[in-house]
C-alpha cells in the first residue's frame, strides 16, 4: 500500500471512531402494546418480588397521581438508565417483606408532569 494510501484509510478511521465515541446514546423506545396485566405475569416469572414491587408501585401511582400507570411507563421505569429509584426500592422491600419500607417508599412515588 503506498504511504499516501495508508494516510488517508488511517484518518477515515479515526474520523470514524471520533464520531463513533462522540454520539450520544439513542433514547430507548417503549411502545405500548402489552397489556399491564401481560407485563406483570412476564415479571412474575422472572422475579416474583419484581412484579410485587411492580404491583405496590403501581398502586401508589394511582393513589398518588390520580390515575392507573400504563404499562409502558412501568417498562420505563424498570429500563431506562439503573431504574426509578423508588420502584427498585419497591421490589427490594417486597423481597424482604418489609411493609413499612413499602409503606414509606408509596409516598415518593412522584408523578409526571401533565401535557
Amino acid at each position: 500500500m503506498r504511504p499516501l494510501t495508508l494516510i488517508a484509510v488511517a484518518t477515515s478511521i479515526f474520523t470514524s471512531v471520533s464520531a463513533f465515541a462522540q454520539a450520544q446514546p439513542e433514547r430507548l423506545e417503549f411502545r405500548d402494546d402489552v397489556p399491564i396485566e401481560v407485563y406483570l405475569s412476564l415479571l412474575a416469572q422472572v422475579a416474583p418480588p419484581a412484579r410485587d414491587g411492580a404491583e405496590a408501585y403501581l398502586a401508589a401511582f394511582q393513589s398518588r397521581c390520580g390515575r392507573a400507570m400504563r404499562t409502558v411507563e412501568l417498562r420505563r421505569a424498570f429500563a431506562e438508565a439503573d431504574g426509578d429509584p423508588t420502584l427498585m426500592a419497591m421490589v427490594r422491600a417486597s423481597h424482604q417483606r418489609d411493609a413499612a419500607t413499602l409503606q414509606r417508599l408509596a409516598a415518593q412515588v412522584s408523578c409526571p408532569p401533565r401535557s
